[in-house]
């Protein structure tokens, strides 16, 4: 069988990976893309950029790495394998061809794909769309008196811009835990505000990748992983010393943790300060929630992201975390016909998830 009536809407890893496990089931989605190529997303992303996840754990169904490629892939190793996958597999990808609405059918027709170049018709749509489309950016007041430059973390690229400037970096995820230290390390004088805490784990443990060692820990009972993880954070406190970011408490860790040392080093080493939540912008800088003010020249919102479901219109409900509601791990609960990955991560990784979920796509729509 040869359908074009499904619709995979992104070209990132997500959509790649869901067109692959379609065209092996015998139905030929169209693959639509915002951006000039595939891998739009992470072409765009800041060039430092490493994967947290090991590169055993990072591929996509029926591909592996070429040899050589380093156990935690860069950015353009990855953006390299991408496009290796959709070669490989005869994905054929319509760049340039953003879906600005989708209207689920009426009367038992198609769904409606608006596109600046007209509308595509799709019986099955599968939302490939991830979550860097839609970045959290939070308002804070007095903001618009700032006369220096406010960004978020996706709209950074390389540190060369803010040599010698004043920058705060808002949010340690693991983009703000990466940008920071490397703009500090380029000649920034750089600050983080910390609203929360963080929970902050190495990137290897005994010579593994974190991750393929969570992946293992999390299939144990709740009270064994608490003592491994305690474990872990006893032995990490002891070789260096007490943690320098306020921690979060036991009951969040089972939130993605920051993971790797490189802030922690440079906090630790005194190229990095550290302050509290931002309270409000002051004309030269930044007022903190302890009442303390500071002056920067820019400010670097590394404040997370939600998933991207603009096109949705608000048709679907959404979870806490703003990914949508599904009956299963891939199935809408609220719309027939329409299917999410990406939509699921946990410590073993989004792409280890997409390579999970994929399957699951192309079996829920054969059956749909």
């Amino acid at each position: 069988m040869r359908d074009r009536r499904v619709a995979v809407i992104g070209a990132g890893p997500a959509g790649l990976a869901a067109a692959r496990e379609l065209v092996r089931a015998g139905i030929e989605p169209r693959i639509l893309e915002r951006g000039s190529t595939l891998a739009h997303t992470w072409v765009n992303l800041y060039d430092s950029l490493v994967l947290h996840t090991g590169r055993h754990m990072s591929t996509l169904p029926g591909l592996s790495y070429r040899r050589g490629t380093s156990i935690f892939p860069t950015r353009d190793e990855f953006v390299s394998y991408l496009h290796r996958y959709a070669t490989r597999f005869g994905l054929e990808v319509e760049t340039e061809t953003p879906v600005v609405r989708a209207t689920p059918p009426s009367n038992g027709g198609p769904w409606s794909l608006q596109t600046p170049s007209g509308m595509i018709e799709a019986d099955r749509v599968v939302m490939a769309t991830g979550i860097v489309a839609s970045p959290v950016v939070p308002t804070f007041p007095c903001q618009t008196s700032f006369a220096g430059r406010i960004l978020h973390a996706v709209e950074y690229r390389r540190p060369e811009p803010f040599v010698g400037r004043r920058v705060l970096v808002v949010g340690v995820g693991n983009s703000g835990g990466e940008i920071a230290p490397e703009l500090a390390a380029s000649g920034a004088r750089v600050a983080v505000s910390v609203r929360s805490g963080a929970n902050v784990v190495p990137l290897t443990l005994l010579g593994l990748p974190i991750q393929y060692i969570a992946a293992v820990l999390w299939k144990l009972p709740r009270t064994i992983r608490m003592r491994v993880i305690g474990l872990v954070r006893t032995i990490t406190e002891r070789r260096r010393g007490p943690p320098v970011l306020p921690a979060l408490g036991w009951e969040n860790f089972d939130r993605i943790p920051l993971i790797g040392f490189h802030l922690d080093d440079a906090i630790r080493a005194g190229r990095i300060d550290v302050f509290p939540g931002v309270a409000s912008f002051t004309e030269r800088g930044v007022r903190f929630t302890d009442g303390s003010t500071r002056e920067f020249d820019d400010v670097i919102l590394a404040t997370g992201y939600r998933a991207a479901l603009q096109p949705l219109n608000g048709l679907v409900r959404t979870d806490a975390r703003g990914f949508a509601l599904r009956s299963d791990r891939v199935t809408s609960a609220d719309l027939p016909g329409l299917y999410f990955i990406g939509h699921n991560y946990d410590v073993t990784g989004g792409l280890w998830n997409i390579r999970r979920d994929a399957p699951l796509i192309a079996e829920c729509v054969q059956q749909g």
